[in-house]
């Protein structure tokens, strides 16, 4: 899949992948990660687990910290199924719109509001831009970007049946797949879901949170990412 990352200043562009940036993982066993951002939602999260637990799904959820209030119990339901949480910082917003500063406190802001259910190592920036000095201040926290490598445009075009055509499509042993929760955005992920996830469990692929994909990576790989 193609990203665009924007430098302050300077428009930058990784295609192929930038090297500390995750977007797949390099393995011949027939599983794929499933991430799902901007959550959690009271309704639209639950309805998604629900989709997960019928096909026995795993999924790494990267969650926005200023939405737990008021949904505690829903993401401590999420954990104890299994399932993985995300760093992806405290608003709605473009990460790299942020200073240097603004950055690395509000990252661990939400570092701190997701530790009391998890410990998460996984970070997405909010819109999918990212620059050096951003891939830097997160390494100091010990966490690690991730990106993807199937991304149906499920935030920009309401069609489940589009998106899951898309994610079967591109689907191959290793892929970062990227979905969105919350509001009609949740409603379609779950759509989305119970139409691909039977699909994905005939042709013989598992779905797993990020952390079990890494394990599944061939041995160079783990080598780099599993410590």
């Amino acid at each position: 899949m193609f990203f665009v990352t924007k430098k302050r200043g300077t428009l930058g562009l990784f295609g192929r992948g930038h090297p500390d940036v995750l977007y797949s993982v390099p393995t011949e066993n027939p599983v794929v990660a499933l991430t799902i951002d901007d959550g959690p939602d009271p309704v639209t999260t639950r309805a998604i687990l629900d989709v997960l637990d019928r096909y026995a799904a795993r999924a790494t959820f990267f969650m926005i910290s200023d939405r737990i209030a008021e949904n505690e119990a829903v993401v401590r339901e999420l954990v104890a199924a299994g399932h993985e949480i995300g760093n992806h910082m405290t608003r709605d917003e473009p990460s790299i719109d942020l200073s240097r500063e603004d950055f690395e406190s509000e990252l661990q802001r939400a570092h701190h509001i997701l530790s009391a259910f998890a410990s998460p190592r996984w970070y997405r920036p909010g819109s999918g831009w990212y620059d050096e000095e951003m891939l830097a201040i997160i390494a100091r926290h010990d966490y690690r970007c991730v990106l993807g490598s199937i991304y149906p445009l499920d935030a920009h075009l309401p069609f489940p049946g589009l998106a899951a055509k898309v994610m079967l499509w591109q689907a191959k042993p290793g892929a970062i797949i990227i979905l969105h929760d919350a509001g009609g955005r949740g409603e379609r992920t779950a759509r989305t879901l119970s139409l691909v996830l039977p699909e994905l469990r005939n042709r013989g692929y598992r779905v797993v949170s990020l952390s079990e994909l890494v394990k599944a990576g061939n041995q160079k790989f783990r080598d780099r990412y599993s410590n």
